[in-house]
């Protein structure tokens, strides 16, 4: 019982991170780069808009879609690796 217990710990510890991981890089992106950053990323054009703009209109939500891949691919892995595949 101990080792499923200690099992599952580690299994929702390492989701835990995933999940913080994700909402680093996705806030970086959102908050940091169409807010925080805007001043510094005005100067490059990208489709007729400045970088800091992009970000904040279409950036941030691509940023989201890929994370919401990335961690659907990741808990799969973690799935596998702790033996809990569907």
């Amino acid at each position: 019982m101990s080792d499923h217990n200690n099992n599952a710990e580690k299994y929702w510890q390492a989701n835990l991170r995933l999940i913080l991981g994700s909402l680093v890089v996705w806030a970086l992106a959102s908050y940091g780069c169409a807010i925080i950053l805007r001043p510094m990323l005005s100067g490059i054009i990208i489709g007729g808009a400045d970088l800091g703009f992009w970000f904040a209109q279409q950036g941030s939500i691509l940023v989201f879609i890929i994370l919401t891949f990335f961690y659907a691919w990741r808990m799969n892995k973690l799935d596998e690796e702790f033996g809990l595949q569907e």
